[in-house]
């Protein structure tokens, strides 16, 4: 396998969470935006997967602000992916 696919094959794997809402977003937007992003991006991508689930929750659902954190341009990335997933 080559490496894209096991890096990808990894990140699958980590974005199932113990929730369905985040199981959806996050798949979602690995397997449509991921490989969109730049190197910075796909690591911040991966760094946001580390994050509990109650936080990414919180955060990717706009109950709490993420406003203040380094994740906050990859929260909102892919919170719009989300957004525009269920516009169309």
């Amino acid at each position: 396998m080559d490496t894209v696919k096991e890096n990808l094959a990894r990140l699958r794997w980590s974005c199932r969470r113990g929730m369905l809402e985040l199981d959806v977003l996050l798949i979602n937007f690995l397997n449509e935006a991921y490989l969109s992003l730049t190197a910075a991006e796909q690591n911040a991508f991966k760094e946001v997967l580390s994050l509990s689930d109650q936080t990414l929750y919180e955060w990717l659902t706009g109950n709490v602000s993420a406003e203040n954190s380094p994740y906050f341009p990859m929260i909102n990335k892919i919170r719009a992916h989300a957004i525009a997933r269920h516009q169309h």
